[in-house]
């Protein structure tokens, strides 16, 4: 797999973003590696279909598509169709707010290229900031709740999950496994998938590599840029955020920890180091720095709660559901 065809997903639904989306079809038709395509599903705006394909067309762009989602609203509806449509021996998902790195394609053959072991790739997602000052106060240990990266890993490891704001897969993947589980949402909180169980990338790798006995690779080399606007830093979206991702590890563990897999270790391992030293370091700069450690308190305790309450509550929810399983491909 030499100079294998790559085909690059995203998902847009709101012509809000299309300043956005504008730049990251700029960051793509810059890449250093040239043998891709391009596709971008819309949904829920025809206007916003039109305006990319126009922009595209202006750019003259190559190999990129527009495709409008017409069935299940949804980003994981989306990527499913984008995944039918796609011709590449590799499928890579970045988001609309995400700008790669130019040689970031690049790179994510490489590593498929140097090692046949591999079925998935994913790597740092690194936060840029709408209000330059959240980066002097917000714990790095949350940058999860944007998916962003939160550990410093300075070579290429094995992984758990990636988030489809950087993540790639040979196509055996989906041939061997499926697609992604889009029924994987909750009921109310609103209908944006950042207010929805942020269970389908991590359900479908621990499938992909359940089913493939392949591995998924963190490389720090294939790199991405995700916007972060100043209101996902506000109480209700920390609050709805947190609250999924609670809901989405508990749905989780439900249908892979019987297996006898450790499919929060990860996460386990992050809690304990908050408890234990995180917070405790910040109780100590409530003397030196007040004020920038009373806000990192409001966000530790703003998710931890949020965790909690989304994880108890499917806890509690799954004991009148004993019939649910997921764990299959």
């Amino acid at each position: 797999m030499k100079n294998p065809l790559v085909s690059i997903i995203t998902t847009v639904y709101t012509p809000e973003r299309l300043k956005d989306i504008n730049e990251l079809l700029d960051s793509l038709n810059a890449q250093s590696y040239k043998n891709t395509e391009t596709l971008i599903v819309a949904e829920r705006s025809v206007e916003l279909a039109d305006s990319i394909k126009k922009y595209i067309a202006d750019k003259g762009y190559a190999n990129m598509r527009v495709l409008f989602n017409e069935g299940e609203w949804g980003s994981y509806p989306s990527r499913n169709l984008a995944i039918g449509e796609a011709k590449g021996d590799i499928i890579a998902f970045v988001d609309d707010d995400a700008l790669p790195f130019p040689n970031w394609v690049e790179q994510t053959v490489k590593v498929y290229n140097e090692d046949s072991s591999i079925i998935g790739v994913t790597g740092p997602i690194l936060p840029l900031w709408q209000d330059k000052s959240m980066s002097k106060w917000f714990p790095r240990e949350l940058y999860w709740m944007f998916s962003c990266t939160y550990r410093k890993v300075t070579e290429r490891t094995e992984v758990r999950n990636g988030f489809c704001t950087n993540l790639s897969f040979q196509r055996e993947a989906f041939d061997s496994c499926g697609l992604f589980k889009s029924s994987l949402v909750g009921e109310g909180w609103g209908k944006s998938d950042w207010q929805q169980p942020a269970a389908q990338e991590t359900e479908l790798c621990l499938r992909v590599k359940r089913g493939t006995g392949k591995r998924i690779v963190y490389d720090p080399n294939v790199r991405v840029r995700h916007k972060v606007y100043s209101y996902r830093l506000s109480s209700g979206f920390l609050a709805r955020r947190a609250y999924w991702e609670g809901y989405a590890k508990a749905m989780l563990n439900r249908w892979y920890h019987p297996d006898g897999e450790a499919v929060l270790s990860t996460e386990y391992e992050l809690l304990r180091y908050i408890l234990f030293k995180l917070l405790l370091r910040t109780v100590g700069r409530l003397f030196r720095r007040p004020a920038t450690a009373w806000r990192q308190l409001w966000a530790l305790m703003m998710v931890l709660s949020g965790v909690a309450g989304g994880y108890l509550s499917y806890s509690f929810l799954s004991l009148f559901r004993r019939g649910e399983s997921g764990g299959g491909g």
